[in-house]
């Protein structure tokens, strides 16, 4: 039985859709990345589980219980489900400490006391307890952040595009910790991103949205290898299209490099990165432009190379 539910919840505005039907459920402790671009719906849909926002149809269960939305419920929101935003939302003239017990003033003190202590510690900020949010970085910000969504012992936990504001290895760093916590803790977690490579650090249960509808859902592989259109293939990697076909591609990584025998091509551009030299070779034949792996580093601009492929390895998108 699904623990957190959504069942054809839908939303308009201006008679524009935001988001088409949408239904999901997730297990007690499941994590779940939505992966899509600017403008595809993902905020609006957290807000609708989290009965921030008013949905045209459609409803949320946590369990047996309805998510009710702020024309059905007098204080919009619940303790049971909360929200992180990319916008944290700090009390700026507050410690870390008192940002995060803020959150337990109508608790039982002792308690309160301790479920704090057990925050800053599993969160790595206890010696920074007495500083003010213009004291940390962005880092620590997002813990406190997350220090206070956990305080009240939430069920689910919605992060939306939470660490846009980081750089890559704070962000990478910061989602394998949060990920160990939220374990322990047996959060639902569903982590909404732009972001696929820090979507997959978090979970490898995918949704990709798109314009509001679900284009796909599935394992990194699934969606990798067997992608339903261009969109979710290229959030993979660039793809090539086959000159002289319609909707047939190859992945970089899947173009083999030879000295003869194949669509021969001319190298325009290296580019040096860690694993392989990335080249843009430019087709004889058609004078489309692809990119391809190297692995060897064996070839420099101006060289031939003569391109196949496994046609297993080709996408018709």
């Amino acid at each position: 039985m699904s623990y957190f539910s959504i069942s054809n919840v839908s939303k308009s505005y201006d008679h524009q859709p935001a988001l088409h039907p949408f239904s999901l459920e997730l297990k007690k402790g499941e994590f779940l990345a939505i992966v899509g671009e600017s403008g595809s719906g993902k905020s609006t849909l957290l807000k609708i589980m989290a009965g921030l926002e008013v949905q045209d149809a459609g409803e949320v269960f946590l369990e047996s219980m309805p998510i009710l939305n702020p024309n059905q419920k007098i204080v919009s929101g619940y303790d049971e489900i909360r929200l992180i935003h990319q916008h944290l939302h700090l009390y700026p003239n507050s410690t870390v400490e008192e940002n995060i017990s803020r959150q337990l003033l109508h608790y039982e003190k002792s308690y309160a006391k301790s479920r704090v202590e057990h925050l800053l510690q599993l969160l790595g900020l206890s010696d920074f307890r007495d500083r003010f949010p213009r004291q940390l970085s962005g880092g620590q910000k997002q813990k406190v952040a997350i220090g206070k969504a956990m305080a009240v012992e939430p069920d689910v936990l919605l992060l939306d595009e939470p660490f846009s504001s980081l750089d890559s290895i704070q962000t990478h760093h910061l989602i394998s910790e949060l990920k160990e916590i939220f374990r322990e803790f047996g959060t639902t977690v569903i982590f909404v991103t732009h972001d696929l490579d820090d979507a997959l650090r978090l979970t490898d249960n995918l949704i990709i949205l798109q314009k509001g509808k679900v284009v796909q859902k599935g394992t990194s592989r699934q969606l990798c290898e067997k992608p339903k259109t261009k969109y979710v293939a290229q959030l993979f990697s660039p793809i090539n299209k086959l000159p002289d076909t319609k909707n047939s591609y190859v992945r970089p990584a899947d173009v083999q490099l030879r000295t003869k025998g194949g669509l021969l091509a001319h190298v325009t551009d290296s580019r040096f990165l860690v694993h392989f030299n990335s080249l843009q070779v430019k087709l004889k034949e058609s004078g489309i432009t692809w990119e391809v792996d190297d692995s060897q580093r064996k070839y420099t601009v101006g060289d031939r190379v003569y391109l196949n492929w496994d046609n297993s390895k080709l996408m018709n998108l």
